[in-house]
């Protein structure tokens, strides 16, 4: 699985996700810091990505096209560099992995993890 971390995330994911096993690239490394979300999904999408972020917009993006993809991981925690939310977050992605291949929004947060199959109707 390919994952494009957002830059509202530390490019310190990009390491501990390829130590799990993914690929991973920060937006820092790809485009502007200032670019619209539209066309992070849309990178993503082309490029097979799965966009791994704490900004809303995006699962609102997906509700409002009902696009198929791409799959979008939603961290709802206070704390990225929590070591246990990261190892909450990697435990998370094994177990959806194929759903996240498929098209998925999954959201994370300390106490709850969701797995909305895509695409999203209200």
């Amino acid at each position: 699985m390919k994952l494009l971390v957002d830059m509202n995330l530390s490019p310190d994911w990009v390491p501990l996700l390829a130590a799990h096993g993914w690929a991973a690239r920060h937006w820092s490394q790809l485009g502007p810091g200032q670019a619209p979300d539209t066309e992070l999904m849309r990178w993503a999408r082309v490029e097979g990505h799965v966009v791994l972020t704490q900004d809303l917009d995006f699962s609102q993006l997906l509700f409002a096209t009902r696009d198929g993809g791409p799959s979008v991981v939603l961290l709802r925690m206070e704390n990225e560099f929590d070591v246990a939310a990261r190892t909450r977050v990697c435990a998370a992605l094994t177990q959806a992995e194929a759903a996240l291949t498929a098209g998925a929004l999954l959201t994370i947060s300390a106490h709850r993890i969701r797995l909305r199959h895509l695409p999203l109707v209200p």
